[in-house]
C-alpha cells in the first residue's frame, strides 16, 4: 500500500470493453510499480478504456485521465455524470450485424453526447479485438452475443462510481502533460506501439511522436510509467530512461501461443528523492 494518509483504497473494475492495446496481462506488474511510486497526482495520457486505470487499488487525492480519442472522452463523462441516462438508452440493445454497420457508418458528430457514448460502447463490445479504426464485426460461436445489457449493467455501475471525483480531458498528450506536470504528479503512458499507430486513426499518433514524447518526458518535473513494444528503435528512443523488460504471450485465432517482450520505462523517484511532502 502507498505510504501516504491521503491515498484511498478503491476496488478495481472490469473495463467496459476491450481496446486495443489494452494491457489485460502486464496491468498487474505496471500497478505494482505505480503503487510503489510517489505521487499525489495520477494522470494518464492516452487512457483508452482504462485498462491499467481501472485495475489500481489505491487513488491518491487527484487523478486525471486523457484519450484524443472524442468518442473515449465522451464515453467517460457521459458515464460519470448521466449514468441512468445511458443506461436508459442501451436497455434495448442486440448483438447485430445489421445494428454494427449502421453504427460504423455513422458520424460520431452528428450525435449527441449520449448517442456518441451509446454508439462507441456498443462498436467497442462487438468489434474484433477492440479494434478503433477499421472495425470488423466479432464472430463468436458457441457464445452469447457480445453486447448484453444484462451482463453490463453491474460493470457500468461499478466503472460509474470508481469515475466519481476523476477529472476527464480530451486533450492532445503534449499538451496533456504540460497541464499537468508538477513535482508529485505520475503519469502512467500507454501510447499506441511501433508500428501499430494506424490502428487508432489518422494522425491520432505518429512514428515521429514517439521521439517528441522521449524528449518532453526528458523536462517533467514528475515522474513517469510507461510501456511500449521491445524493439531496437523503442530501446533507443527511450535510452535516457531506465527501461525493464517484461515477457508476455499472446495467442493467436488459431489457438497457438506466442511469447513476446514488452518494455516498461520509467523514471520514478523514491520516497527519499521525492522532491514533495510524500508521508
Amino acid at each position: 500500500m502507498p505510504n501516504c494518509s491521503d491515498f484511498r483504497r478503491v476496488d478495481p473494475v472490469r473495463p467496459a470493453a476491450a481496446y486495443i492495446g489494452g494491457k489485460k496481462q502486464l496491468a498487474a506488474a505496471i500497478v505494482a510499480r505505480i503503487e510503489a511510486a510517489p505521487h499525489r497526482t495520477y494522470a494518464e495520457p492516452f487512457v483508452g478504456m482504462g485498462g491499467v486505470f481501472l485495475r489500481r487499488r489505491f487513488a491518491p487525492p487527484s487523478e486525471v485521465i486523457n484519450d484524443l480519442s472524442g468518442d473515449v472522452a465522451t464515453f467517460f463523462r457521459i458515464l460519470q455524470r448521466h449514468y441512468v441516462a445511458f443506461m436508459d438508452m442501451l436497455k434495448f440493445q442486440l448483438t447485430s450485424r445489421r445494428e454494427f454497420d449502421r453504427l460504423v457508418a455513422t458520424d460520431p458528430a452528428t450525435l449527441t453526447d449520449l448517442e456518441r457514448a451509446a454508439r462507441f460502447l456498443y462498436l467497442q463490445r462487438t468489434a474484433f479485438g477492440g479494434k478503433v479504426a477499421g472495425r470488423n464485426f466479432g464472430v463468436s460461436p458457441g457464445l452469447p452475443g457480445r453486447f448484453d445489457v444484462t451482463k453490463l449493467a453491474e460493470i457500468l455501475t461499478a466503472l460509474s462510481e470508481r469515475l466519481a471525483g476523476v477529472v476527464i480531458e480530451n486533450l492532445a498528450y503534449g499538451e496533456f502533460i504540460d497541464r499537468y506536470d508538477q513535482a508529485g504528479t505520475l503519469f502512467y503512458l500507454d501510447p499506441p506501439y511501433l508500428g501499430t499507430e494506424h490502428f487508432y486513426g489518422a494522425g491520432a499518433f505518429t512514428r515521429a511522436d514517439f521521439g517528441r514524447l522521449a524528449k518532453q518526458l526528458e523536462a517533467i518535473a514528475g515522474a513517469f510509467i510507461l510501456t511500449v513494444n521491445d524493439l531496437p528503435e523503442t530501446r533507443s528512443i527511450f535510452s535516457a530512461f531506465d527501461q525493464e523488460q517484461i515477457g508476455v504471450t499472446y495467442t493467436a485465432a488459431e489457438g497457438d501461443a506466442k511469447r513476446a517482450s514488452e518494455l516498461i520505462v520509467s523514471r520514478v523517484a523514491t520516497r527519499k528523492q521525492a522532491t514533495f511532502s510524500f508521508d
